[in-house]
């Protein structure tokens, strides 16, 4: 059985890796705008969804795709991936001292003996950061990429210091619910 995973984030790479899963990258060039008519739960799940779907059109056979989503939210705003150095200080500037929640979409399409089977879903976290100096703040920009990441941070980074607790699973934060995989592959006979 052929496993795809639609994503070039480097830590959904890991995880399928630490779980020792045989798979392959084919990443989707989908959009990934959110849509004002839907909330952003809703919004997350579709993403995941068009992530996989557009590799799912493209491949035959029996297969497996994994798409998935995340983003960062406080307040109801979306706290994407930065796309300037300010944007990420403003970002962590309104995230550190508070509770935000981080939502990681997880979407399978499963094509199996011309059978077929789809799965999207919506898991979500809270992650309460400690108060930040500007100077750390500052110094954590400056340190690590942070333009591919949702809210400026990765918590198995450095970030990690500053979190003072989360409620909710780790991998929904790092962006993979990779125990709900391993259970869609159990189901589904695929491992």
């Amino acid at each position: 059985m052929r496993v795809i995973l639609s994503s070039k984030s480097p830590r959904r790479k890991e995880l399928m890796d630490l779980a020792e899963f045989d798979y392959e990258i084919l990443v989707s060039e989908t959009d990934e705008k959110i849509d004002e008519n839907l909330s952003i739960e809703e919004n997350s799940k579709e993403i995941a969804y068009s992530k996989a779907k557009s590799v799912f059109d493209n491949t035959q056979g029996n297969r497996v795709v994994i798409g998935a989503d995340t983003i960062v939210v406080k307040d109801n705003e979306i706290f994407g991936k930065p796309k300037s150095r300010e944007e990420a200080i403003e970002m962590l500037k309104k995230l550190q001292n508070s509770k935000h929640t981080v939502y990681t979409s997880l979407s399978i399409l499963v094509e199996k003996n011309e059978n077929y089977k789809e799965y999207k879903e919506l898991y979500s976290a809270d992650v309460y950061v400690k108060p930040m100096q500007d100077a750390e703040i500052i110094n954590y920009i400056d340190t690590y990429n942070v333009f591919d990441k949702a809210g400026a941070y990765a918590i198995q980074s450095k970030f990690a210091v500053y979190i003072e607790k989360i409620d909710g699973n780790y991998n929904t934060i790092i962006g993979l619910p990779i125990e709900r995989i391993y259970d869609i592959f159990k189901e589904n006979e695929i491992y």
